[in-house]
């Protein structure tokens, strides 16, 4: 039986492959900034910008929700989706903290060992 090694790491950093593997994909990054740039969505409206079938529209948009990126109400028979701006500031700052740690060690040795 496989174990799942990812809860090996620390929380911290599962979060943070959880956030970058959100917005890894084309079209879910894409889809976050249509919904930026609209402030608020129909599902359907994306299907008209975006080269994307609308029930990959729909998918991208249910991961995006469960990620916390994407808030989503459903009205009849359309969905109206929007940023959730306070994850997606907390998720970046705490993004950036990680990758300023990571950048500390930059300057430590001289020289690079692959050059």
């Amino acid at each position: 039986m496989a174990l799942n090694k990812k809860t090996e790491f620390p929380a911290n950093i599962q979060k943070m492959a959880s956030f970058t593997k959100l917005l890894s994909h084309p079209a879910r990054l894409a889809i976050v900034e249509v919904l930026a740039k609209r402030q608020t969505c129909v599902c359907g409206e994306i299907v008209e910008i975006l080269p994307l079938a609308q029930s990959t529209v729909s998918q991208h948009l249910k991961e995006l929700k469960e990620g916390g990126l994407v808030r989503g109400e459903v009205e009849g028979t359309s969905s109206c989706y929007c940023i959730d701006w306070e994850n997606l500031n907390q998720a970046f700052a705490e993004f950036s903290e990680h990758i300023a740690l990571i950048k500390q060690y930059q300057f430590k040795k001289e020289g690079n060992c692959c050059e």
